[in-house]
């Protein structure tokens, strides 16, 4: 009986060093910033603005990168915002952001956002996006 005592005496020493190394260890970590500089949607400028929200290891970010591609080679006044989200802390907040102004609640990659138009998906953006910039051209005229 004197070995199980010690057997399960041990268990309990390890499972305490673990359980105070993992709650140590997470409060140890930077903490996470609570004001993140993002960039605005309002944009006075003569200039139409697309940003396109992607996930760097996203596939289906990645089947819809060569079409915009061509679109920002057939509208070069247009100004194309590639913005990954996964990695960048800058980026996802600008993204929840405005997800929250346009009352998304199920945001996701890939996205795009120009003027009051959100498109997600690779179904939707290569289907109504080009419309929604050239119905922003024409309002800019």
């Amino acid at each position: 009986m004197d070995k199980t005592i010690k057997i399960v005496a041990a268990m309990c020493i390890v499972v305490v060093i673990g359980c105070a190394a993992f709650f140590l260890g997470t409060s140890a970590q930077a903490p996470v910033q609570n004001i993140v500089s993002v960039p605005t949607i309002t944009d006075s400028s003569d200039n139409v603005t697309v940003y396109f929200f992607y996930g760097e290891e996203c596939p289906h970010c990645h089947n819809v990168m060569p079409f915009l591609q061509n679109l920002s080679a057939k509208y070069p006044d247009v100004d194309f915002k590639w913005m990954e989200t996964w990695h960048n802390q800058t980026n996802a907040a600008f993204f929840n952001s405005i997800n929250s102004e346009f009352g998304i609640k199920s945001a996701a990659v890939p996205e795009i956002i120009t003027g009051n138009v959100a498109l997600i998906g690779e179904r939707d953006i290569p289907a109504k996006l080009e419309n929604a910039i050239l119905d922003q051209l024409k309002k800019k005229q």
